[in-house]
């Protein structure tokens, strides 16, 4: 009997240091829990803004947030965890001014195999530039990770959805992305990087045109003409020229959950000064995170109607937004952390333009967070109509930047895995 008590009691007493272990290990996460939301709590102490921009790339790196996160794009899609059997949902979640970018959604799959870009002017099948050329919608999608290096620029035709997700697929160190007198195009999920100035070439555009291409500037994505474009969950960096550039009546366009690092001119959204056309232009910037490494033009505007909202500028040299040409500028809802330095610490600039002109433009700033000295310097009588043709979506309050960005740039999410 004596021996009967003592195994109880010791199998008593080791019941009791695993219940003790597992919450131990319980606080533990709890502890690593709290820690991570005192880093989002923090963004919101001026005073503290280089410390917000390490927090907010380290919680980057942590990927937990999935769904859920008031983004309504990766809300409408990413709780789905059968997302890549239901592509095509995604052509249904744009928001703004680009939201009825449908790009391949009525067509077929089309899986790219082959990496290489050996002939711009007769490519192979299984390419992507024999891909995008096609005149019928097509859904575009990758068998493997691989990455483009594109001899000339990789010009698009309407209807097209290029979506990167579940693999790894970085178009760098050449030719990139020419987005040119077409429509309804949807860029998803990929990494685009040191793009660089390529042409005086022939190039195909169609099963049955090519043509003499002159030179290109070398941006990442190059928008030209062209209506109902979305831009989406894309990693841009290091480009010639632009990272997105919107020219010559180009209008209906979002350009949304990009991360953007290391780079200088970062976007131009209209042609030049004179260029009467681009007065129709409206661009919705929302929800990308704007990063480290990045000096000017997030974005640098000309004529027309921009609605900037729920962004992260954790990172500028010279200045955040900028314009001429009596643009239209709504900014709701945005993150903007200072740099150090004491002369760069206004969010906006006037380019080129004495104050006596550009006092009557219409810039607002409305439930901006301002972070480490920021200031946005308004302008304009605040006319209704020209701020509705500015308005693209509801802003959400900006202490949800942090949730709503944290996974901008292209996804690491893998085949068969939820991202």
């Amino acid at each position: 009997m004596a021996v009967s008590n003592n195994w109880a009691f010791a199998s008593l007493a080791l019941l009791f240091l695993l219940l003790v272990a597992a919450m131990a290990t319980v606080r533990t996460g709890n502890v690593s829990s709290n820690v991570e939301t005192e880093k989002v709590q923090s963004s919101k102490n001026s005073t503290m803004a280089a410390r917000n921009i390490r927090n907010v790339t380290e919680r980057r790196k942590l990927g937990f947030f999935t769904c859920g996160t008031g983004n309504p794009i990766d809300d409408c899609w990413r709780c789905d965890p059968n997302w890549q059997k239901n592509r095509k949902r995604l052509a249904d979640c744009g928001i703004g001014f680009g939201r009825n970018a449908i790009g391949g959604r009525d067509g077929r799959f089309y899986v790219v195999t082959d990496p290489n870009d050996d002939d711009p002017v007769n490519p192979k099948p299984g390419t992507l530039r024999h891909a995008v050329i096609q005149d019928e919608p097509l859904w575009i999608v990758f068998k493997r990770d691989m990455v483009i290096r594109l001899k000339q620029e990789l010009i698009m035709n309407s209807f097209k959805t290029i979506d990167g997700r579940g693999v790894n697929v970085h178009i760098a160190n050449g030719a990139c992305i020419t987005i040119q007198y077409v429509t309804n195009v949807i860029i998803h999920g990929l990494h685009i990087h040191d793009c660089k100035p390529t042409g005086n070439a022939m190039v195909r555009s169609s099963p049955s045109h090519f043509g003499w291409r002159t030179m290109a500037d070398g941006d990442a994505v190059s928008i030209f003409g062209s209506s109902h474009i979305w831009v989406d969950h894309n990693s841009l960096s290091n480009c010639a020229d632009g990272l997105v550039d919107a020219v010559m009546g180009s209008t209906a366009i979002t350009i949304s959950n990009n991360h953007m690092t290391h780079h200088n001119e970062v976007m131009l959204l209209g042609h030049s000064d004179s260029y009467a056309r681009d007065k129709q232009m409206q661009v919705t910037i929302a929800y990308n995170h704007f990063g480290e490494g990045l000096i000017q033009r997030m974005p640098r505007c000309r004529h027309g109607y921009f609605h900037v909202v729920n962004n992260d500028y954790t990172h500028w040299e010279m200045y955040a937004i900028g314009g001429s040409a009596n643009p239209t500028i709504n900014s709701q809802g945005n993150r903007y952390a200072a740099p150090t330095n004491p002369f760069a610490k206004e969010v906006t600039k006037r380019v080129d333009t004495a104050e006596g002109q550009w006092k009557s433009w219409n810039w607002r700033s409305e439930g901006d967070l301002l972070l480490n000295g920021a200031y946005f310097t308004p302008s304009g009588a605040g006319a209704s109509a020209s701020y509705a043709r500015a308005s693209s979506l509801g802003a959400k309050s900006s202490s949800m930047v942090g949730a709503m960005t944290s996974n901008a740039g292209a996804l690491p999410c893998r085949r068969g895995k939820q991202c």
